[in-house]
């Protein structure tokens, strides 16, 4: 009799707790949600958080408001998330630049894989290899055949060690077994003016300012990082095609929240984000952006999160890159 009155309790608390996760889940969110940028205002992934934050407040009837937190390398706006409530109510813009903090510094005030939740992926920038022009690098095969002919004197530019053009540039020299320097430059403006002159011999920078140097003939474009050929360079070929199969490379961003926050407030803004990515304004506009939608479920955007970082670290022992502190 006491096991069954047992058993029948047990069925009761189990049912009870899934009708009060639904009911959270419907509830949610009650006030307008705050979504922590970690880095200065006016960045692109401020602007395509907008893009697709604007239609997610819609659906769900609360605005989502993006918040800049600035300070140590984007260190300090990750950690307020992670002691935030995990109520779904503050979330977190997440980035690339996110993984590339491991290796930035000895230690982090939080663990990046387990005190955060993944929601859901927005996409990511694609990346183009330029090669300076009026050197006669026609192609990747040329600029390679270049870099070895000259061991240690071609130059790639970066805006600074930890940057997406510097892990570009590291994961490039490595696949091709180059023997080349990094010159490091305060922002890109500087760093293209040194390519257009020859000062630097290459440089990784996304698609969308890649494009109208070009054209123009300021750059020579050599291949492209992503894991398919783009619509709007169908000459170009991937990294991979060029002999080069270091995997895609994407600056890429989405959403994560505090560990611990309830499964069904995460499915149920993984789903709103997807619904979101998949209106023809949102697709539209990121296109024009320069970025690339591509939607993951909570766990599949979890395990991307969980690659990214393990390729970050191994790139940082392959290349024997030293936390800045």
């Amino acid at each position: 009799m006491n096991s069954l009155r047992d058993l029948c309790a047990a069925v009761i608390a189990v049912v009870t707790l899934g009708v009060g996760a639904a009911a959270r889940a419907q509830a949610w969110p009650t006030r307008p949600v705050t979504v922590v940028s970690p880095f200065v205002s006016g960045t692109t992934f401020d602007l395509i958080a907008q893009i697709v934050l604007d239609p997610v407040g819609q659906q769900l009837g609360q605005p989502f408001t993006l918040e800049n937190r600035t300070g140590g390398d984007g260190t300090v706006g990750v950690q307020s998330v992670v002691k935030a409530n995990p109520d779904g109510q503050t979330l977190l813009l997440s980035t690339s630049a996110m993984s590339a903090a491991v290796i930035l510094h000895k230690s982090l005030p939080y663990d990046t894989q387990h005190d955060l939740e993944p929601v859901a992926m927005f996409g990511g920038e694609p990346t183009i290899l330029l090669g300076a022009p009026n050197k006669g690098y026609d192609t990747i095969t040329d600029l390679v055949a270049a870099a070895k002919a000259k061991p240690g004197q071609l130059k790639f530019a970066s805006v600074g060690i930890g940057s997406a053009s510097y892990l570009a540039g590291e994961r490039f020299r490595l696949a091709a077994g180059l023997d080349v320097q990094q010159v490091p430059y305060p922002g890109p403006a500087q760093a293209l003016a040194d390519l257009n002159a020859g000062r630097v011999d290459f440089y990784f920078i996304p698609v969308l300012p890649a494009l109208p140097l070009i054209t123009g003939g300021k750059a020579v474009a050599l291949a492209v990082s992503t894991s398919h050929r783009l619509q709007s360079l169908s000459g170009l070929p991937t990294l991979a095609e060029a002999g080069y199969p270091i995997g895609p490379y994407l600056d890429w961003c989405g959403i994560s929240a505090p560990a611990n926050t309830p499964r069904d407030i995460v499915d149920k803004l993984n789903a709103a984000i997807a619904k979101a990515l998949d209106l023809p304004a949102v697709h539209s506009q990121l296109l024009r952006a320069g970025f690339e939608p591509a939607p993951m479920n909570a766990d599949q955007f979890s395990t991307f999160v969980a690659n990214d970082l393990g390729a970050i670290k191994k790139l940082a022992k392959d290349a024997q890159i030293q936390p800045l502190n």
